[in-house]
This record gives structure tokens, C-alpha cells and sequence, in this order.
């Protein structure tokens, strides 16, 4: 029998203002901006101001912009904002993002003129899979939302890039690799599947059936304790500079 099941698991029952929140990806925006304060948070010295207006920038391009256009490609979260809407939102908020990143480069430092430049380029190339979907792989995801997010930061704050940066560009890729991999299989089957049925036959004689709950229960309970870890992780390198 087909189930009907939600799209991700922290979506919300569909509908109004509901479906503007699951928009959000609220955990992995959550992740993500937590590779903005690992950045920033790295550099020696870490100005509030840098901080938060980097959080900003990514707040807007990739929590709200990378994400109306992922929607408006497909409709993976059957939501049912007007294609009109996700245009709108993503086109002002990744301007905005750019208008932040062109200022900040302006104010402190021009070495952050391309990675302004590669992120506004990123957002639409990933997120709308052009280029024939070359730029939307794990490789591409690991760059564009776990190294990116922390070596902007860290630029931001520091006007340079150091070994600490670049190895934390590292963590972060290879994290959102792992993020990637676990999320894969849940999407295939929340968004894809009709419906699941299979049975493992254990050494012991045991038996378990397969369903799309036991398919999906590991990976998401992994997913939720690495949004917590990441995010206590920035706190803990914030907490440095308090």
C-alpha cells in the first residue's frame, strides 16, 4: 500500500506559512552557518560585526536563496509557494547576500571579491542543476557548502587565509560529504519511493522486516546528532573570543 510520507523529516504538515518554514532546511541551514562561525571564530582576532554580517550573507544566499531555487527545480518539498515567490525570494536574497559580500570586500578586504563572485555563481549552478547538473555532486556540495562557508568566514575576519582555515575547510567538506551520503538514501525514499517491503533473515533464525521507517530511522537520527555537534562545535570556538 503507498504511503504518503513527508518530504524530510523536519518538514512540517503542509500548507501557509508551514511550508515557508520547511523551505528553510532549518537544521542543515543551521549546520551550515555553523561552518561560518567555525570560520570566522578560527581567525585571531574575530570583530562581532564580521560575524554577523557574514552570518547574514549566508543566511540569506544559501538558507533562503539556494533553497526557493532548489524548490522551484522540481518541487522536492511539495510545498506549495508560487514558482513566482521562489523567484522572488531567491532573486532579492542572494542580492542582498552579494551586496553584503561586495561591501564587506570594500570595507575590509578585496580578497573576498571572488568568493562573493563564486558563491553567487554556485547558488544558482548547484541549486538549479545547469550545466547539465555537472556542479551538483557530492564533490561540488562539499566545496560549495562546507569549505566555502568557512574560508569566507575566516577571510572576513582575518583578511588572509592560514594552515587552521584550510584544515577546517577540510573538516567541513568532508563532514558535508558525510551529511550527503546519509541524506541521500533518505530522500530516495521519502521522495521517491512508493513503497518499501523486504525482510532480513538473520544467522540466528531471527527475522526483521524491512520498511521505510527502518530504512530512514538511522541515517536522520545520525543527520540530527551532527547538526547538534557542529553547531556545538562553533559555539564552543565563539565561546574562545567571549
Amino acid at each position: 500500500m503507498s504511503v504518503e510520507r513527508r518530504p524530510a523529516f523536519y518538514a512540517l504538515a503542509p500548507g501557509g506559512w508551514r511550508d515557508y518554514v520547511t523551505l528553510l532546511h532549518p537544521p542543515y541551514t543551521l549546520w551550515h552557518l555553523s561552518y561560518v562561525a567555525i570560520g570566522a571564530a578560527l581567525a585571531p582576532e574575530l570583530p562581532l560585526d564580521r560575524l554577523l554580517w557574514g552570518l547574514a550573507a549566508f543566511g540569506l544566499a544559501l538558507g533562503v536563496g539556494a533553497h526557493a531555487l532548489d524548490e522551484l527545480n522540481g518541487r522536492p518539498l511539495r510545498t506549495a509557494i508560487p514558482a513566482r515567490m521562489l523567484v522572488g525570494l531567491a532573486v532579492v536574497s542572494v542580492g542582498a547576500a552579494t551586496v553584503i559580500g561586495v561591501a564587506a570586500a570594500v570595507a575590509w578586504t578585496l580578497w573576498l571579491l571572488p568568493f562573493v563572485a563564486f558563491g553567487a555563481f554556485i547558488v544558482a549552478a548547484y541549486s538549479l542543476e545547469l550545466f547539465g547538473g555537472r556542479f551538483h555532486s557530492d564533490a561540488w556540495f562539499a566545496l560549495a557548502w562546507g569549505s566555502f562557508p568557512v574560508l569566507t568566514a575566516y577571510v572576513g575576519a582575518a583578511e588572509t587565509v592560514r594552515l587552521p582555515a584550510v584544515l577546517a575547510a577540510v573538516f567541513a567538506a568532508y563532514l558535508s560529504v558525510a551529511q550527503r551520503r546519509l541524506s541521500t538514501l533518505v530522500r530516495s525514499v521519502r521522495r521517491r519511493s512508493e513503497s518499501v517491503s523486504g525482510t532480513i533473515a538473520y544467522r540466528d533464525g531471527g527475522a526483521e522486516a524491512i520498511s521505510a521507517e527502518t530504512l530512514t530511522r538511522v541515517p536522520e537520527a545520525a543527520l540530527r546528532a551532527l547538526t547538534v555537534a557542529v553547531v556545538a562545535l562553533a559555539a564552543s570556538l565563539l565561546a574562545l573570543h567571549v
